[in-house]
């Protein structure tokens, strides 16, 4: 492993892109997972099928969103304390002490370029051959866009300063022409704000492509559609501080009133009447914008220690820290069904209950995008806009969903600046252990707080020190002569 980490690119790629593994994911009907040459793996229809459904494969890996990709980011925040002190699961993450030889850091890039290579290396064949009819061609090349586009964003978000930090600041290399071979690493960093445009015009492109729905709740949940790109979008232009795109995004998706619903052929999108239902099995139901999916095969089982439930509940590896959002009224409601899915472990810590399976195999899908996340970015950007009922009307529908009997006291939504942070919060509840929490704080440019864990104290950190974020992994320091490490 450490071989590959120390020449990532000039490797990595060459194994796990040239040689083109096609993903079996049972969810999408996949063929079997097989090494072929690159001619090969592009020469009939269903071979094409195969590598688009490698593409999520790709998001799948367990050092991405198949698991350790949203610990990491849960890590990075202030909701959870840390059990264990081994570097194997994350304390250094946790202690916000990383280095760019660190194996998770150059692992999560290697992850996410992987998917975004992937990406471009199929609308290369598919934009120079003519194996597939051009209306596959199109669908196909907007699911590359779409995950070229959240693997950019997920990068960004982890390796630059946020946007509404400094927009001009270095961001990532683009890589948008496929590698194929060795010795084709050397490339600049991208100012952060030419990053957001690339996604922006990806996912503007696949909401063209993509089709309103699949033939199945399973594909419409596992294989992004047109809402899928929406809802993303809904979350960079929240990211960017652009409320009025955001507002302008929700509207396609979001009905003008209550209750809020989106219904387009066979896609219908609303919050589940019962919070605890979305992790109980309802993996595909209306809520579900895009899931990371695990099949009941032993190729789509993820590793113990990448897996959420292992690192939330079943070790656990990080608890809720009483000083976080688990201390929270709405958390420990018997009114509020998300109250169920916190519990209390043999060392009287809380522990997230969202991700159940208890004992190995872990095959908990992974929500990356919900419906009630799409409700409150539009809340946000509401508020922010001046629309207060409006923003009030979409945070009463996220909080009653889960609490029919409660009720918002004025002094919290009847001003701007109490309804935002109200807003925050309820994100906080809604959201703990899906990964949002980091991100919520750094687009904000705010302190991330220190936190107490069984192995001591985290220090806060402030948004202009050089562990805000995440540093260049050594491997692309060392594949790439024109890359240059975070001023």
């Amino acid at each position: 492993m450490k071989n590959i980490i120390n020449n990532i690119f000039s490797l990595f790629f060459i194994v796990a892109v040239l040689s083109m593994m096609g993903c079996d994911d049972k969810i999408l009907d996949t063929v079997p997972k097989t090494t072929v040459s690159e001619n090969d793996a592009y020469s009939t229809p269903g071979k094409i099928l195969a590598q688009v459904n490698n593409l999520y494969g790709q998001l799948q890996s367990a050092t991405f969103y198949g698991g350790r990709f949203i610990v990491f980011n849960e890590q990075r925040a202030d909701e959870f304390g840390q059990n264990d002190g081994n570097a194997a699961t994350g304390s250094a993450i946790w202690n916000q002490n990383v280095a760019s030889t660190s194996e998770y850091i150059n692992n999560v890039w290697a992850a996410g370029y992987a998917a975004i290579n992937a990406s471009n290396v199929l609308m290369a064949k598919l934009n120079g051959g003519k194996v597939v009819s051009d209306s596959l061609a199109k669908l196909y090349t907007a699911e590359a866009k779409f995950v070229r586009a959240l693997s950019y964003f997920s990068l960004v978000q982890t390796y630059a300063k946020p946007y509404n930090l400094d927009k001009t600041a270095p961001g990532l290399p683009l890589r948008v022409q496929p590698i194929t071979s060795a010795g084709s690493n050397d490339l600049a960093r991208s100012s952060v704000e030419a990053v957001y445009n690339l996604i922006l015009s990806d996912l503007d492109a696949a909401e063209v492509g993509l089709p309103i729905g699949y033939s199945s709740a399973a594909l419409n949940a596992s294989r992004a559609k047109k809402s899928t790109a929406i809802a993303l979008k809904t979350r960079v232009y929240l990211h960017q501080g652009n409320f009025a795109k955001v507002k302008t995004e929700s509207e396609k998706i979001v009905s003008s009133s209550a209750p809020y619903q989106y219904s387009a052929g066979t896609t219908n999108h609303k919050l589940e009447s019962n919070f605890a239902t979305i992790f109980s099995g309802s993996y595909v139901g209306s809520e579900a914008i895009f899931s990371i999916p695990f099949a009941n095969t032993t190729n789509e089982t993820p590793p113990t220690q990448s897996a959420l439930a292992f690192n939330y509940l079943a070790q656990p590896i990080i608890f809720l820290a009483a000083a976080g959002v688990a201390s929270h009224d709405a958390l420990n409601s018997p009114d509020d069904s998300r109250a169920s899915l916190i519990g209390t472990n043999t060392a009287k810590q809380k522990v997230l209950r969202k991700f159940a399976i208890t004992t190995a195999p872990f095959r908990d899908y992974v929500p990356v995008i919900r419906y009630s996340e799409v409700l409150l970015n539009y809340a946000e950007a509401a508020a922010n806009l001046g629309d207060i009922q409006t923003a009030q009307n979409l945070l009463k529908a996220v909080r009653n969903r889960a609490n029919s009997k409660f009720i918002f006291s004025a002094t919290d939504i009847d001003t701007k600046d109490a309804l935002l942070k109200t807003i925050a919060t309820e994100r906080r509840i809604e959201f703990v252990g899906e990964g949002l929490r980091l991100g919520d704080l750094q687009r904000k440019s705010m302190t991330i707080p220190a936190k107490i864990g069984s192995i001591g104290t985290a220090p806060l950190v402030l948004p202009t020190a050089s562990n805000y974020i995440w540093p260049i992994p050594s491997g692309e320091l060392s594949a790439n002569k024109l890359i240059v490490t975070n001023p």
